[in-house]
Parts: C-alpha cells; structure tokens; sequence
C-alpha cells in the first residue's frame, strides 16, 4: 500500500518502530496481535497505533486486532522496503566502517556498493569485500554505477562538498551524520543523524528539564 500524501513526519518517524516490533512477533510465531497488545510491547498508546495506521488504509478487524504478518508486509511497502537500494558511504572512519559492516542493511534492501575516503592510509582496504575508494574518483563512480542513497561520514568542513557530488550525480537520498544542516534541491531527501545533538537531548532529559 503506497503512503498518502501530508503524512506528519512524526507517525513516519514511528512507523520502522512498528516494523522492528512486529518482525520480532513474526519470529516468536505470533498470528495476529490487538492495538492493546501491541500498545503494551511498543509503548505508544492503543489509540495512538490505530490512528497512525488508519493514516495510510484499513487494518485489522473488530474484535481480531491485526494480522501480524500482513501488517508487517504493508508497512514494509510505505517504507519502500520492497525496492533495492543502491548505497555509497563517503568516509571510512568509524562511523562510516560501523554502517559498513552492519550487515542488517542488506536484508532489508540497502546494498552497499562503494565506499570512498580521502586518507590514503585507508584507500585499497576493503570492507565486506567492498575497496575503500579515493574520494577523486567518487564522480565518475556516481555517473557509471546509479546511486539511490548517498551516506556521509566526513568532517563538518566537507559536509556539503561531498552532498554537491551526490546531488550533482543523481543522488535522490542522503544518510547524514555530519553536523551540517545540508542544502539540496527540492526533489532530494535528507536524513540527518547528529549525534551530538542526539546526546545532549539525553543530558537534557537526565537533568529533568522538560
């Protein structure tokens, strides 16, 4: 089932949470679950589940709750999990090596096709088989090999640079982790990871201040 358009990103945001829960009652061989039950496993209220669901079609019935697996493939389609994913990390540190080999990635569609660094002493080591790249050679790679998700790994300073190549060369999706709010034309989509500010919020909440 496609997504209806003006989506709040907030229930976006909470729908890979349904995702990973309802895999995990796929494993344990659970057939079908109530909003309540559900409710009690993901934290989000009864009400609020059948609310975010009903933004995107009619699931589950009066007094059966939902199909555990049907569910699951409907929300893998407005994920776009039943597409393949080209990807291409540009920094080889230890971010870009943690997403690299987190081989999850790949189950769900993201393949992995190119990583690209600027330290030479990283250059021609490989990852899960994939050579780490001279970042000189990142545009000509782009127009041979079409790249759906660009991920950046690279120091603030060359944030942006390397989000022009990608959006130069047809990149329509990029992973963000540097702390740069990027700008990119309006048909391309940024997920921004900031760790920094991801960590303060939970200094912040630590410290009881709402």
């Amino acid at each position: 089932m496609e997504r209806k358009k003006n989506i709040s990103m907030a229930v976006i945001k909470r729908l890979p949470k349904y995702h990973r829960y309802l895999a995990e009652l796929m494993k344990n061989d659970v057939d079908r679950i109530s909003s309540k039950e559900l409710s009690e496993k993901i934290g989000f209220t009864a009400s609020q589940i059948r609310q975010d669901l009903n933004c995107f079609g009619d699931f589950g019935q009066q007094g059966y709750g939902y199909n555990v697996n049907e569910l699951y493939n409907q929300i893998s389609g407005i994920l776009g999990l039943t597409k393949d994913y080209k990807t291409v990390i540009v920094g080889a540190g230890n971010i870009g090596q943690a997403i690299a080999n987190y081989t999850d990635f790949e189950k769900l569609g993201f393949t992995l096709q190119g990583i690209f660094d600027i330290n030479p002493k990283l250059i021609g080591l490989k990852i899960r088989d994939i050579e780490i790249q001279d970042i000189d050679y990142l545009s000509d790679f782009l127009k041979e090999n079409p790249t759906d998700i660009g991920v950046i790994c690279v120091p603030k300073i060359n944030v942006q640079k390397i989000c022009d190549i990608f959006t130069k060369n047809g990149v329509k999706g990029i992973w963000n982790f540097g702390p740069v709010d990027l700008v990119v034309p309006e048909d391309v989509k940024v997920e921004n990871v900031h760790l920094r500010d991801s960590l303060l919020t939970l200094s912040c909440l630590l410290n009881d201040i709402e």
